[in-house]
């Protein structure tokens, strides 16, 4: 039983023996925080196991080295007449098509750079002209940027088929403009048919939007051929850091949308009472972009690319099984799904405890195991208050730098500390649970 004081006693992996490693993509190389170790309590180092990568993820060395290389030449876009300018504007252009190419858009589709998936529907949910379908399974981000408009919630069934026939009759009775819906949650993992989602929305002469923030970083994303009108995802979530999202789509309604922001750059001309916005990518982007963060996710694509998707699926399918495997044996645990016809799912797991505190529980793995996962309702409150059973639950997401050890380390841990309790004593903060005495040093990092 967790508890706030207890002794942490031995316990094996549990549930792995008939799910075989996946190959190697060398996980462990492919990223800019390969090694990092990080204190535990007791004065120890290990090397740190992230499996929150659902929440974001760290970059990839790739992503890192080219951001170094093209910081020197780092200026103004568009408008500057400088060499440096010159190829800001390259990248910044060649990124555009990079993103393009990637996510299969049509020719005729745009590219709107945004901070992440929120701004990017935010923004998108402007250019809307009509009523919004959405389901209860959303991310925050895609079920509040519809709140002030005409939006129309339907709450999952427990399975996917009797889901679409629900989506089917809303879709009739109020004629939506709009079906918007996650591509995999980002509680239970679970991939979405999202052709048939597609098909369903044209049925009825309404467009699909999908939130690509967790599908994209694991599975490529060919709009075209899957008939998705809209795709948004955020940089954070796909191995690149610094800031950048994208909204691809069709032409028509975001050029006729009001644009995001309103500032130099979006505009063809400005008078005292009067002022011309330009259409395509310019007309949302005002201001100066986030160049570093714009390449570094053309960066992070072009790689996935270089990886190959087959190899990155067959690695993450393979840790998925070992991670689920060892969970469903656990005794005292309950893992979360949403969906019981739905077997394709992305590296992530969230579970209930049958006692204790999954607050307690997460912090005591990053204490005192330097296994960072996440505890809480993952910004998916209707969805999670729908499956759950308790206020709250603990999620592990895996990724392209995950390896065989960092889920055995992870279900060993689990299995001890639901055993034994945590070694050391916590308190319950208003931010959460945290170690009594923390004897953890921070980096020495410069904060100016």
């Amino acid at each position: 039983m967790i508890s706030s004081v207890a002794t942490v006693g031995s316990a094996a992996p549990i549930g792995r023996a008939d799910v075989p490693a996946p190959a190697s993509l060398e996980p462990l190389a492919l990223l800019a925080d390969a090694g990092l170790e990080v204190p535990v309590l007791g004065g120890g180092r290990m090397r740190h196991v992230n499996l929150d990568v659902a929440a974001s993820a760290p970059a990839l060395q790739s992503v890192a080295e080219h951001v170094q290389r093209v910081l020197p030449y780092y200026a103004s876009v568009h408008r500057g007449t400088g060499y440096p300018s010159q190829q800001t504007t390259a990248l910044v252009e060649g990124a555009r098509a990079t993103v393009a190419r990637h996510v299969g858009a049509r020719d005729d589709d745009l590219v709107v750079f945004t901070r992440n998936t929120t701004d990017a529907l935010n923004l998108f949910a402007s250019a809307v002209p009509g009523d919004t379908v959405v389901l209860d399974i959303e991310h925050h981000a895609n079920l509040l940027p519809w709140r002030d408009g005409g939006r129309r919630v339907v709450v999952g069934r427990s399975s996917f088929a009797t889901t679409l026939d629900a989506l089917d009759a809303e879709l009739g009775r109020c004629r939506a403009a709009l079906l918007s819906v996650t591509g995999a949650s980002n509680v239970t993992g679970e991939v979405l048919p999202i052709a048939d989602l597609a098909d369903l929305a044209h049925s009825h002469g309404a467009r699909l939007a999908v939130d690509g923030a967790q599908l994209l970083p694991h599975r490529r994303v060919d709009i075209a051929a899957l008939g998705v009108d809209y795709l948004a995802f955020s940089g954070h979530k796909a191995y690149a850091p610094y800031g950048a999202g994208a909204l691809v789509g069709r032409a028509d309604w975001l050029d006729a949308a009001p644009p995001h922001l309103a500032g130099g750059g979006a505009v063809e001309s400005v008078g005292i009472d009067d002022v011309s916005w330009k259409t395509g990518p310019d007309r949302h982007e005002a201001g100066t972009p986030n160049v570093i963060g714009i390449v570094a996710l053309a960066r992070a694509l072009a790689e996935f690319e270089r990886l190959g998707d087959e190899a990155r699926a067959a690695h993450e399918h393979a840790l998925t099984q070992r991670l689920h495997a060892g969970l469903v044996a656990q005794a005292g645990v309950r893992v979360i799904r949403g969906f019981d016809d739905v077997d394709d799912r992305l590296g992530i797991a969230t579970i209930e405890l049958d006692r204790g505190s999954i607050g307690l529980l997460a912090a005591a793995l990053g204490a005192e195991h330097g296994i960072s996962v996440r505890a809480g309702r993952f910004c998916a409150h209707p969805l999670f208050d729908r499956l759950a059973t308790r206020s709250n639950g603990l999620r592990a997401s895996l990724g392209a730098g995950t390896s065989v050890d960092d889920i055995d380390r992870f279900l060993t841990a689990l299995a001890a500390l639901i055993a034994d309790g945590p070694a050391y004593a916590y308190d319950r903060a208003p931010g959460g649970w945290c170690p009594r005495v923390d004897d953890r040093p921070p980096p020495a990092f410069d904060h100016g």
